[in-house]
C-alpha cells in the first residue's frame, strides 16, 4: 500500500512540476523564487503524504499560499502575461498581440476574479481544484470566473467596435 501511494505521489509531482513552476512564476516574477517555492511545496507534500487525499490540489494550494506569503513579505509584482517566457509550444500558440490584449483585460478585473480566470485558462485547473486551492466553495469560484469572463467580453467588444 505504501509503495503504491508513494509511486502515485511521485507521478503527481513529476506530471505537475512544470505547471507548478509556471504557476508560481506568474505570481512571483522570479524563476528561482518560483522553483524554491515549488521545492518547498513538494517537501511539505512528502512530509504530509499520509494526510493528503488529493496530491495535485495540495501542491497547488501550498504553492499558492507560499506565493501569497512572498507577496505580503516583499510586495512582489504580479507578472504580466506578455513578460513571461513561455515554453516553445505555447509560444507558437499565442501571438504577442493577443497576449497583450488578454493581459490588459485581466488587469481591468478585480483581483479575485482575475486570479480564478488565470487559474482556469492559463493554469488549466478545474473549478474543483481552484475551490480547494483558494478554500472557496466551488460555486463561488465558478461565479467569479463567469463574472470575470463576462466583464472581459464586454470590455473586449466595447473596445473593438
Amino acid at each position: 500500500m505504501f509503495g503504491s501511494r508513494r509511486r502515485n505521489i511521485d507521478q503527481v509531482i513529476e506530471t505537475n512540476l512544470d505547471s507548478l513552476t509556471r504557476f508560481a512564476y506568474f505570481r512571483t516574477g522570479y524563476r528561482t523564487e518560483a522553483e524554491d517555492i515549488v521545492q518547498e511545496a513538494v517537501l511539505r507534500l512528502l512530509e504530509n503524504r499520509n494526510k493528503v487525499n488529493d496530491a495535485k490540489c495540495y501542491l497547488f494550494q501550498i504553492v499558492y499560499n507560499l506565493c501569497q506569503d512572498e507577496f505580503r513579505k516583499k510586495r512582489l509584482p504580479t507578472v504580466p502575461i506578455d513578460n513571461i517566457e513561455l515554453p516553445d509550444k505555447m509560444d507558437e500558440l499565442l501571438d504577442q498581440e493577443e497576449i497583450g490584449r488578454i493581459n490588459r483585460l485581466l488587469d481591468d478585473l478585480p483581483r479575485n476574479e482575475a486570479e480564478i480566470v488565470r487559474m482556469n485558462v492559463v493554469d488549466e485547473l478545474s473549478f474543483v481544484e481552484i475551490s480547494h486551492i483558494l478554500s472557496l466553495p466551488q460555486s463561488t469560484a465558478k461565479s467569479r470566473f463567469y463574472s470575470g469572463m463576462k466583464k472581459m467580453r464586454e470590455k473586449y467588444f466595447t473596445n473593438n467596435q
